[in-house]
């Protein structure tokens, strides 16, 4: 599976609704070419509904991990995350209160493909990095009760 699909299906896992323009934009594809690839998602079973979850294992992403970053300067910009924000394996960023200035969601096939991902972040954002491999996840994007 290509990267173009990963991430359209984190678009689409994230937010159901988001019109073809909007992926277009996202993924700097043509709205036909986005509307093409989705209706071949659908097609081969990945797109079961929309604002579904996506099974990671399914599309060859079984690998989740959090990446705490720290600039290596701290007088620097805190532009992390526009730095970051081509790299499409990070899912999402967090900005916290603590040691670390931002948390990083990513998902990759492998630990080798993690290792890679480590090295583009710190020559990217200039930045330290702490690292948890998730080992399973029990549940994942409950909805909020009221």
């Amino acid at each position: 599976m290509e990267d173009l699909d990963r991430r359209i299906l984190t678009l689409l896992a994230s937010d159901g609704r988001m019109s073809f323009t909007d992926l277009g934009k996202a993924t700097g594809l043509s709205t036909s070419a986005v509307h093409q690839r989705v209706k071949r998602l659908e097609q081969r079973g990945l797109i079961k509904g929309y604002g579904a979850t996506v099974d990671f294992d399914q599309v060859g992403l079984p690998l989740t991990a959090f990446i705490s970053i720290r600039p290596i300067d701290p007088s620097q910009p805190d532009d992390s995350p526009d730095r970051l924000s081509a790299i499409t394996e990070i899912e999402s960023c967090w900005s916290v209160a603590g040691d670390e200035s931002y948390i990083l969601k990513v998902r990759v096939a492998k630990p080798s493909d993690l290792e890679e991902l480590l090295a583009r972040v710190r020559a990217v954002a200039n930045v330290s990095t702490r690292t948890t491999i998730v080992l399973s996840t029990p549940y994942e994007g409950r909805p909020v009760s009221s």
